[in-house]
């Protein structure tokens, strides 16, 4: 199967740095901030995130911005045999009550995986604002769900796929297209 490559590693970079800029612009800074990336690929984005608004802003809270959220039991498709083993939450030290959330993950296609993290977010306490970055938002949506932060739109047919490729997990930096067309 051919793949069309639509972001290489420096292409990432900047989408990661203009969403990092973003996001400490629409919270007013990087106080009461928590970055809450969704396994597989939206953990290591969200790291990347927190390191970038650290830098930016408080060098010294890099550790208190980024945690991960498992959203395993709370998906819709557990019946079809799309069964993945759950992965540990981890939340920053200061929890997430009354603070601004973040949920990040590379590609945003139907909504499902962010209505699940919405109700995964609600058992652990009380944000004071949830907010979406995602590197990729591709349409298709299935449920009412718009992404406040995206690295880049990019317009697909239902038959191709996104593969978001991390140096973290897949050891090179890359985001492409495989399949038809519609």
């Amino acid at each position: 199967m051919t793949q069309r490559t639509v972001l290489d590693a420096p292409d990432m970079k900047r989408a990661t740095t203009r969403i990092a800029h973003e996001i400490i612009e629409s919270n007013k800074g990087s106080d009461d901030l928590v970055l809450l990336g969704i396994p597989r690929r939206g953990v290591p984005l969200a790291r990347r995130l927190a390191e970038q608004i650290a830098a930016i802003s408080v060098p010294e809270k890099v550790g208190e911005l980024a945690g991960s959220l498992d959203i395993t039991m709370y998906r819709d498709d557990l019946r079809s045999g799309a069964y993945r083993a759950p992965e540990p939450t981890a939340i920053p030290a200061g929890g997430i009550d009354s603070k601004t959330v973040v949920l990040v993950d590379d590609v945003l296609f139907s909504g499902r995986t962010i209505r699940a993290a919405l109700d995964a977010l609600s058992d652990l306490g009380r944000p004071a604002k949830v907010r979406l970055a995602v590197l990729v938002d591709r349409g298709h949506r299935d449920l009412p769900i718009r992404a406040d932060h995206v690295g880049k739109n990019l317009p697909t047919s239902s038959s191709e796929r996104v593969n978001v490729s991390l140096a973290e997990i897949d050891g090179e930096d890359l985001v492409a297209i495989s399949g038809g067309r519609d």
